[in-house]
């Protein structure tokens, strides 16, 4: 499995984009040696109901609610974390033994505690108390103690399916790889923290408590599972309105969120196109949007959740990103979800989460196909639709159009788009299909010849921005007004129209800013926060009047966005009408950084704030405390390096870069800012050899390809520079700067033919560009051609 962010991790969004000031960091805990005692244990276990204000805990509830209770108890829900007990862990620790990678580790019942003998921050073996138990199947993991009340989750995990499916028995996480400890996934740094990476979804109201003077969590929550409370907020006004002691006597029963989208709601079939369609229009997305909270990639921004208003006042939602989705919005990194959800049809005629899944059991309401013909017509689950044997896996609905994808080694999550298969954008886009998921021995074109057979048609469905979201990754010719139309389009999905917004942030037109500017009052707050990000590196005077009006925004990740995009305005240039919601914005924005202070990327982002002011000294600061906190965090070695450039501190910049290659010497990031770095220190050979690794281990990334290939040139050896821009193109056939390159080496060889291929390519890419079509018609003259 490809080295990721896997299980339970929700990546911390707010930080790609702003930062805040937080206090000084004392991080050294993450990578010193645990004392020789055992077994290691927390100096204070989360605290619990009491503390977190307005929660009653599920004791109080069931009572009243028995049905809904007994349903919950069991569940996943009710089993996301729990105190170590017989009833809870179900891995085997009767003297166990398990080895990855050269480490042998043992999993153990000793003195009544449950033991994990195992590999500790300095690589030697040590014991620790499981404290809890995270999750339940298809596999569970187990919490430790460490000082300063962290719990840390260890990359050894069990496998609960029964044993006839491959389970009953311990794995780990990133199978073929060893994770050392100054490897940034070892299970004893920031990344496998609870605190900041799992306790938000695992427990009720939970309270991180990070304190930046002392470097150490007072972690609490209401309660240890996720509970009534989680979804219907805080109980104790509805306790007081259930017993008659409250004078008020409020329509809400108390309640701060009415999950009652479904009430009195049916999905009759219309008679001529027999398609269901719900009895009323969905008025809100409330529960969407409750279980958004937890089931999205996102990361937090605000903890003191209001339950019943927009998640984007608590989370920053991710977008069709390229790491996490194909271009035609198909899952592919891990996430949840509401992402995908929203994408579909189905939300968009009304459907909510509750109408397929029992909420308070997890369940589902119906099984097999019967699940979808609670509303669609019989006909779909016979072979007039499916074309396959009754019993079969393509005769399952769910097998078509919610295709699995599999995460933490053994845990298959369904694609939430109930998307339409459409294996011909296999063909041109290279996206999954799940026709071919199925038959593998087959190919794409197949397939798509198949699926147009057999209905008459090639395939369309509701999605429609796939073509779109893949010419602006790759900047294909016609991007921009392929993502304007996008924009505009307000039958496609909002999440899609925001994506695409991210995507044409690459080019500065008036045209395509005129396209985002039409976006910043959008209905959704994805599409309007997209486009505060899009014009955030535009000069002052153009973005101040644009990204005022939106600090003032209904939604927080709004709000926090305008907040950071208006950082190095001068303030003679904020309208003066702005001048107050700037003030409150940046408040805000200060808030949200600090409840991620423990992160590195908070400090990323502060810096990058402070290098927008023009206070270098204070970057510099930031970027140290985030590689205080991780010392193998790419970025932050990174921008300190080219912070140092223009200081002339090329020496302390390659010290930085070093030591972050000792322990993430797989990162082409760092290879190529050493490469840089030791190019100014006119040390080819070595820089070469550095540039060479960053195009060998990115090449995902045509930047570090196309420096590459100049380096080459200049180092006198031509034909190795063509030869990798040959191979930057391959791949990356739209990259303006290797193309470019082409022009001028081809140039320079005297191949005037490859120059003009080159340069005709650009100009189909960039018709506009005065310089381009100037070097294709010099080129045609001497080439003969017209």
């Amino acid at each position: 499995m490809p080295r990721q962010r896997l299980a339970w991790w929700k990546a911390v969004e707010l930080c790609a984009a702003f930062g805040v000031l937080a206090g000084a960091l004392l991080a050294g805990w993450l990578r010193s040696p645990p004392e020789p005692r055992a077994p290691a244990r927390a100096s204070s276990p989360p605290a619990t109901v009491a503390l977190v204000e307005g929660f009653v805990g599920e004791a109080v509830c069931a009572p009243c609610h028995p049905r809904e209770a007994a349903a919950w108890a069991g569940s996943h829900h009710q089993r996301a974390m729990q105190p170590v007990n017989e009833a809870a862990v179900l891995g085997d620790f009767s003297d166990a033994r398990f080895t990855h990678a050269g480490v042998s580790s043992t999993l153990v019942r000793r003195a009544g505690a449950y033991v994990m003998h195992t590999d500790g921050p300095d690589g030697a073996l040590h014991d620790y108390e499981v404290e809890y138990t995270l999750g339940v199947a298809p596999l569970q993991q187990y919490l430790v103690g460490f000082p300063g009340g962290r719990l840390q989750s260890p990359e050894i995990a069990w496998d609960s399916r029964p044993a006839a499916a491959g389970g009953q028995r311990w794995f780990h996480l990133y199978p073929g790889e060893r994770i050392g400890p100054t490897d940034p996934l070892h299970w004893t740094g920031a990344t496998e923290n609870w605190n900041s990476m799992c306790a938000d979804c695992h427990s009720t109201a939970v309270r991180k408590s990070w304190s930046a003077q002392t470097g150490t969590y007072a972690t609490r929550f209401a309660e240890v599972s996720v509970s009534c409370e989680a979804c219907h907020g805080p109980g104790a006004q509805h306790v007081a309105w259930a017993s008659g002691s409250s004078d008020r006597r409020p329509a809400s029963h108390g309640l701060s969120i009415a999950l009652d989208e479904r009430a009195g709601v049916s999905w009759p079939r219309d008679p001529a196109t027999h398609r269901p369609a719900r009895s009323r229009p969905r008025s809100s997305e409330r529960e969407i949007e409750m279980c958004a909270r937890c089931h999205a990639r996102r990361g937090l921004v605000h903890e003191d959740v209001v339950h019943g208003q927009p998640a984007g006042d608590d989370y920053r939602i991710a977008l069709l990103d390229d790491e996490l989705y194909h271009p035609d919005g198909q899952i592919k990194g891990e996430v949840y979800e509401y992402g995908s959800f929203v994408q579909s049809r189905m939300c968009a005629e009304g459907v909510t989460c509750s109408d397929c899944h029992e909420p308070h059991g997890a369940g589902l309401r119906a099984p097999g196909n019967g699940l979808c013909l609670q509303c669609h017509e019989p006909a779909y689950a016979t072979p007039r639709h499916h074309f396959h044997r009754e019993g079969s896996p393509g005769a399952q609905c769910v097998d078509c159009h919610m295709p699995s994808t599999t995460y933490m080694v053994v845990d298959p999550r369904r694609d939430h788009s109930l998307r339409v298969p459409r294996p011909d954008l296999s063909v041109t886009l290279g996206v999954p299909n799940p026709c071919t998921g199925c038959h593998a021995n087959r190919s794409a074109d197949w397939a798509a010849r198949t699926v147009e057979a057999w209905y008459g048609h090639a395939p369309s469905g509701f999605q429609q921005f796939a073509g779109a979201l893949a010419a602006g990754t790759h900047g294909a010719p016609g991007a921009q007004r392929l993502l304007a139309a996008l924009i505009a389009d307000r039958s496609q999905p909002a999440i899609a129209r925001a994506s695409a917004i991210a995507r044409l942030e690459r080019w500065r037109t008036p045209a395509t800013i005129a396209a985002v500017r039409g976006a910043l009052g959008d209905a959704s707050s994805l599409v309007r926060r997209a486009a505060v990000h899009a014009l955030a590196d535009a000069d002052p005077s153009t973005r101040a009047p644009l990204i005022s009006p939106r600090l003032d925004d209904a939604v927080r990740a709004v709000r926090l966005e305008a907040a950071a995009a208006m950082a190095g305005v001068p303030p003679g240039a904020v309208p003066a009408a702005s001048r107050d919601a700037l003030d409150r914005a940046t408040t805000e924005l200060a808030a949200a950084l600090a409840l991620n202070g423990d992160r590195p990327e908070a400090h990323l982002s502060l810096a990058a704030l402070d290098a927008k002011q023009g206070v270098a000294d204070r970057a510099e600061v930031e970027l140290k405390r985030a590689l205080s906190i991780d010392p193998a965090f790419a970025p932050a070695a990174v921008n300190l390096a080219d912070l140092y450039r223009p200081q002339g501190r090329d020496a302390a910049a390659e010290s930085i870069l070093r030591a972050a290659l000792a322990r993430s010497s797989q990162a082409p990031s760092l290879w190529h800012a050493l490469g840089l770095v030791l190019v100014r220190e006119h040390r080819l050979p070595e820089a070469i050899a550095a540039l060479g690794a960053a195009a060998r281990l990115g090449p995902d990334d045509p930047r570090y390809g196309y420096v590459y290939a100049v380096a080459l040139h200049d180092a006198g050896r031509p034909r190795d520079a063509l030869r990798e821009l040959s191979r930057v193109l391959g791949r990356h056939p739209y990259d303006r700067d290797s193309l470019a390159a082409g022009v001028a080496f081809h140039r320079a060889a005297g191949d005037r033919r490859s120059a003009l291929r080159c340069a005709e390519q650009l100009a189909a890419l960039d018709p506009e560009d005065p310089e381009v079509m100037a070097a294709v018609t010099e080129l045609r003259g001497q080439t003969g051609r017209r």
